[in-house]
């Protein structure tokens, strides 16, 4: 996997909305001119918003082929260092006939956000790229009241200055879907609620294990299976495979059955490990491990394999960033994730 090269100040990053439209209504403007003046204040880049970022819900979802060539000549222009994705959606695969994977291979570069942008990080991973998952501009990269403090040093060890490992810590708060601040300029002054959050679990498995860490918003995974874009068991072979879900707040049963499909296909045999995000909802805390436990350990047969519980990962607030393609170490004992490589060169 090709690794991009880090930021430094002065280097230009693109803004892409290749999902959902809606960072270029007039109600949400105000969160891409939050982004705009963070990143490039606070962190020395030059934004940009490329030509279709901000052309609306209605544009945007009429016109996938144009969302696909803002994703493509971000990778193309040579000063484009990051292109950082607005929000997620449900419609992403609708880019795949529009993707040169050529370009992308030919133009490692960073890559964020998280949702239905699985689709695209899976682009990228079919291209031999490694990505990021996780920081977008409306939900992170604009968080109301600053960008906090869990998400921030994350960001900063692996996009500018990547350490040779990185410990991913437990945040020690966090937020449910119910609680947070709706988006609105009248409400921008307004920092998300916290509450205490408690460390990472083990559901099951001992000791450690290590392999690249792949997956993302498990929501999508029905719409990319059987597409070039899903990964091939030999791909998914001695992985850690990542796992979170939506803000649709997924039922137990249908959480169920997908983690099923990952066993008829063989997936759940072949992994290393699995890294589950926190749900976004606190009335799924406790019953998704129950899932887990009987789908896994029981009905896939393997007890054995790790199951590293409660991440900061997608929908969960707040969110860290997960290279993808990149080896991670389970440490079950510790109830730890370490990043064993620099996240970018």
């Amino acid at each position: 996997m090709l690794k991009p090269q880090r930021l430094k100040p002065g280097d230009a990053a693109a803004v892409v909305s290749l999902s959902h439209g809606m960072l270029g209504e007039p109600a949400f403007l105000h969160k891409y001119d939050i982004a705009k003046y963070r990143l490039e204040a606070e962190f020395g880049l030059r934004v940009k918003a490329m030509p279709n970022a901000l052309r609306g819900v209605d544009y945007l979802y009429r016109h996938p082929e144009a969302r696909a060539q803002d994703m493509m000549d971000a990778f193309r222009d040579p000063e484009i260092r990051a292109v950082f994705c607005a929000i997620g959606g449900d419609d992403a695969i609708r880019l795949l006939p529009y993707i040169d994977f050529d370009v992308l291979r030919q133009n490692p570069k960073i890559f964020t956000g998280f949702s239905d942008t699985t689709v695209n990080h899976l682009m990228l991973y079919k291209a031999g790229i490694v990505s990021y998952y996780g920081l977008s501009v409306m939900c992170d990269i604009a968080e109301y009241g600053g960008i906090n403090e869990y998400t921030r040093p994350l960001v900063e060890n692996m996009l500018f200055h990547p350490t040779p490992t990185l410990e991913i810590p437990c945040s020690g708060f966090c937020c449910y879907e119910a609680d947070r601040i709706r988006w609105s300029e009248e409400k921008q002054n307004i920092p998300t609620p916290r509450f205490p959050n408690g460390r990472y679990e083990i559901l099951q498995g001992t000791g450690r294990v290590t392999g690249e860490l792949l997956g993302g918003c498990i929501d999508t995974f029905v719409y990319l299976i059987g597409t070039p874009l899903w990964p091939s068991l030999d791909d998914w072979r001695g992985k850690l495979l990542l796992l979170e879900t939506s803000e649709e707040n997924m039922p137990e049963d249908v959480l169920a059955w997908l983690l099923r499909n990952l066993m008829a296909q063989g997936v759940l045999d072949v992994i290393r490990g699995i890294v589950v995000g926190k749900p976004a909802f606190r009335e799924r805390l406790e019953s998704y491990k129950d899932v887990y436990r009987r789908v896994v350990g029981f009905e896939a047969g393997r007890p054995e394999l790790p199951i590293l519980y409660n991440v900061n990962v997608g929908h969960a607030y707040p969110i860290g960033l997960f290279p993808l393609g990149l080896p991670y170490e389970i440490d079950c004992g510790r109830r730890s994730l370490t990043l064993l490589e620099p996240a970018t060169v």
